[in-house]
């Protein structure tokens, strides 16, 4: 279990400590060096990293061509990467990562409350909080692609046993662990899957020094 004052020091300021506690207890990993490779619904198995260059080399290495997920919040590595170069160590720094992971799963939480109408009832928000989840993990929601969809409203997120979430109407104008799989409606090969950026340099000699 990742440590909670860890957690609390890390996360985004988009969601509530509590839900953040919740996503990376069923999403994430407590080794900050965590890989997961998948090809479509298959687990690519990859040595286990135990320096943070041979997590980046892993990524490197299948970024193009398979899924990766890295870190304690396991955070789609291929997300803004036009080529494996420009990918930065932060992705396996535990603070960094959970920094990333809370907001870009704050925005995906955000698709999913306004596709529900944004309720405030107690009994719907753990059935947000499921469906946000799931499309953390396999990237859609209803036919979008959660990770490019352009943000909603950045309001503070309340956890699914709170009365409401606490919305600031002044911020009302700004923008899973089980498989990873394609969106119904597209292939693996879709331009909006961040696992599948493109790589536009010769990936054949990493590690060979």
């Amino acid at each position: 279990m990742v440590d909670a004052a860890v957690i609390q020091q890390c996360a985004g300021p988009g969601l509530k400590p509590a839900i953040v506690e919740r996503f990376i207890e069923r999403v994430g990993s407590e080794d900050p060096l965590a890989i997961t490779v998948r090809s479509g619904n298959r687990i690519v198995l990859v040595p286990k990293p135990t320096t943070p260059e041979e997590t980046l080399a892993l990524i490197r290495e299948n970024l193009g061509r398979n899924m990766v997920r890295v870190g304690i919040t396991q955070y789609p590595a291929g997300l803004g990467i036009m080529e494996a170069g420009e990918l930065k160590p932060n992705l396996v720094d535990p603070c960094e990562n959970i920094r990333m992971g809370t907001a870009l799963f704050a925005k995906v939480y955000r698709t999913v409350m306004k596709w529900y109408g944004n309720p405030t009832e107690k009994d719907v928000l753990p059935q947000v909080l499921d469906d946000a989840i799931i499309a953390w993990q396999t990237g859609y929601f209803e036919g979008t692609a959660v990770f490019r969809a352009p943000d909603l409203d950045e309001v503070e997120l309340a956890a699914p046993d709170e009365e409401k979430p606490e919305i600031d109407a002044d911020e009302q104008s700004a923008d899973a662990a089980g498989e990873e799989v394609s969106d119904p409606v597209k292939d693996g090969t879709s331009d909006d899957d961040p696992n599948k950026a493109g790589i536009r340099i010769d990936l054949s000699g990493i590690g060979a020094k």
